[in-house]
C-alpha cells in the first residue's frame, strides 16, 4: 500500500555557514537542513516517525497513542501525521494538573490536529516503561489496541530512519552533531556514517542518562554497539525548555549573521555547544562540522 506523505523525500539540503567564529579556528560548519525535509514533519520527527507509521498502517491500526510533555515537539509531530494519514491520534501527557487549564499553544496545536489528550500524574509518566503500568495507561486514555509510539518517536524502526540521515551525510563532514533529547536520532545517525566519521550528540536534558539508552536502542535496532559517537554534556542550559536570555541572544544573533530561523529547545543549544567547543580547541584544525538543523521555531 502506497501513502503519499510517507513517500521518501529527496536528501535534505547540506549548506555552508560562514561564520567566523568557526574558520578563526580552521573549522568549517555546514547546516544539514533536516528541517526542510518534509513540510508538516520536519527533521528527525519525520525520520523516526516514517518507518514507525508505515508499520502502523501495514499492521492493520487505525490509531495511534504516544506519551509527551506539555511542549513536546513529538506529540505535535504524531498529531499531524495522523491528520494527514486519517488516522486517530491519542497523546498522553505527563501531569495531570495540566487538564483543568487552558492548552497552550503545542498542545492546541495538537488538538487542532484531531488528537485526543490525556492526562496522567507525573509519578505514572515515568513509570510508563514498566508493562503493567503502561496497560494501566493505555486503558485509561482509551487506547487500548492502538500502536503504540514512544516517547520522543525513539524505538528501533525510528533507529532505521536516522540511520538514512547518516548515509546522506557519508564522505561529508568528520564530525556530524546533533540535539539529543531520548537518543534515539544520536543512536541511527551513528549507524549511517561511513569509517573514519563521528556522531556528536548535545543532550537537551540535564541528567547524564542519555548514553545507556543509546546503547540499549543501537542493541534493539543492529543487534550492538553502530558507530563511533559520543555526547557534549553541560549544554542545556538548565534542563529541557529552558532559555535562558543568553541563549536566546545567541539564537537571534545566529538568525541575523546565517539566515537560519533557529529552532529554541533543540538547534540553539546543538549552535550554542559547537560554537563553545570550537573556541575551546575541541576540533582540530581542518575539522569539518556538519550541525543537523532537527527542526523549525
Amino acid at each position: 500500500m502506497t501513502h503519499p506523505e510517507l513517500l521518501p523525500r529527496p536528501p535534505s539540503p547540506l549548506v555552508e555557514a560562514a561564520d567566523e567564529r568557526f574558520t578563526a579556528h580552521g573549522v568549517r560548519l555546514l547546516l544539514k537542513r533536516d528541517d526542510l525535509v518534509h513540510p508538516e514533519l520536519p527533521g528527525n520527527k519525520w525520520r523516526k516517525l516514517a518507518p514507525n507509521l508505515r508499520a502502523a498502517l501495514e499492521a492493520g491500526h487505525d490509531r495511534l497513542v504516544t506519551f509527551g510533555g506539555a511542549y513536546s515537539n513529538h506529540l505535535r509531530a504524531t498529531a499531524a501525521a495522523g491528520r494527514l494519514l486519517g488516522m486517530d491520534t491519542v497523546g498522553i501527557v505527563r501531569g495531570e494538573e495540566l487538564a483543568g487549564r487552558p492548552l497552550n499553544d503545542s498542545l492546541a496545536r495538537c488538538a487542532a490536529a484531531g488528537m485526543r489528550l490525556h492526562f496522567v500524574a507525573r509519578s505514572e509518566y515515568r513509570r510508563k516503561a514498566e508493562p503493567e503500568v503502561l496497560a494501566r495507561l493505555l486503558d485509561g486514555a482509551g487506547a487500548d489496541g492502538a500502536y503504540v509510539v514512544p516517547e520522543g518517536g525513539s524505538n528501533a524502526l525510528a533507529l532505521t530512519g536516522c540511520a538514512d540521515l547518516g548515509r546522506e551525510l557519508r564522505g561529508a563532514a568528520d564530525v556530524v552533531a546533533v540535539a539529543c533529547g531520548t537518543g534515539g536520532t544520536l543512536a541511527g545517525l551513528a549507524a549511517g556514517l561511513g569509517p573514519g566519521q563521528r556522531a556528536l550528540g548535545v543532550p537537551v536534558l540535564a541528567g547524564g542518562f542519555l548514553a545507556a539508552e543509546i546503547r540499549s536502542l543501537q542493541l534493539a535496532a543492529f543487534g550492538g554497539p553502530a558507530g563511533e559517537w559520543a555526547l557534549a554534556e553541560d549544554f542545556h542550559h538548565g534542563g529541557y525548555a529552558r532559555v535562558p536570555a543568553v541563549l536566546e541572544a545567541f539564537a537571534a544573533g545566529f538568525e541575523s549573521r546565517h539566515g537560519l530561523p533557529v529552532e529554541r529547545i533543540y538547534v540553539a543549544k546543538l549552535l550554542w555547544a559547537l560554537t563553545e567547543l570550537t573556541a575551546s580547541g575541541a576540533f582540530p584544525r581542518g575539522t569539518t562540522l556538519a550541525a543537523v538543523i532537527t527542526g523549525r521555531p
